[in-house]
């Protein structure tokens, strides 16, 4: 069956092949991206492939909270349902790592943006949409100070911290919703893949991109991840497995989603 599905960051990397993937395979792709004339590349790129799926483009920069909500309010005047999320959008490094919010770029746009999109959204995903969140195997304790963006960490150290408190947000906002609302996985796409986040941190290659758009159309489409709702896909080890102990601590997490909540207040 034809779904609707919104990939953020989706004009290159594991978004982009996604993308590619659900396009070719007939389902509608509403791609996103911060450059509208890349945007419009790949929106050309996707309708030549064959398969049937539409593409739409919406331009925002998830970095501030304003263009968030006019993204899911541009969603909304369009759609009247969304069958997947894929929060997908991320950022590992920046010249400057501050926001116009006053926030840390890598949790505004790795753990924050998605939250907020994610809560606009449900009424469109309904209780059978799916939002597939991009964590990662690099995981480490949150600092309430630098959710804040009043603590400055290295690339390394905030990105880990806005994957977990991801991490720890999904698996939350699953336990709370049940079956009021959209199954909501967080997925480690598997590490190391051939994104530019990756080359230009790591100075490496990579590996193929397609294990990442792989898993990523299985979370969203297949019976496997139906009823995974608050669990945590490890795509290095194939499997479904423990995240970091704080994202299993329902008292820290529900702390996580009320940092959030404050920031966006």
């Amino acid at each position: 069956m034809q779904k609707t599905i919104l990939i953020t960051g989706s004009t290159d990397g594991i978004g982009l092949e996604t993308a590619k993937l659900l396009t070719s395979d007939g389902h509608d792709v509403l791609l996103h991206g911060r450059n509208p004339e890349k945007l419009e590349k790949v929106e050309k790129t996707l309708l030549e492939l064959k398969g049937g799926g539409r593409a739409e483009i919406y331009v925002a920069d998830l970095s501030l909270m304003a263009n968030v909500e006019a993204l899911a309010k541009a969603v909304t005047q369009k759609h009247s349902t969304l069958d997947v999320l894929i929060n997908n959008a991320g950022v590992y490094s920046a010249p400057d790592p501050v926001t116009q919010d006053g926030l840390d770029v890598r949790f505004a746009v790795n753990a924050i943006a998605p939250y907020l999109l994610t809560q606009r959204l449900l009424p469109l995903l309904g209780t059978s949409g799916r939002v597939i969140n991009l964590s990662s195997a690099a995981q480490s304790t949150v600092q309430p100070e630098a959710l804040y963006g009043r603590v400055k960490l290295s690339d390394g150290a905030a990105y880990a911290q806005s994957k977990l408190a991801l991490t720890m947000w999904s698996r939350s906002l699953a336990l709370s919703l049940k079956d009021r609302g959209p199954t909501i996985v967080a997925v480690n796409p598997g590490s190391m893949l051939g994104s530019k986040m990756v080359k230009q941190a790591f100075g490496v290659t990579g590996s193929d991109l397609r294990i990442g758009a792989e898993i990523l159309t299985r979370a969203a489409l297949t019976d496997e991840f139906k009823t995974a709702s608050g669990k945590y896909f490890d795509n290095d080890s194939g499997q479904f497995a423990s995240p970091h102990p704080d994202a299993l601590d329902p008292r820290k997490c529900q702390e996580i989603v009320r940092l959030i909540e404050t920031i966006l207040a």
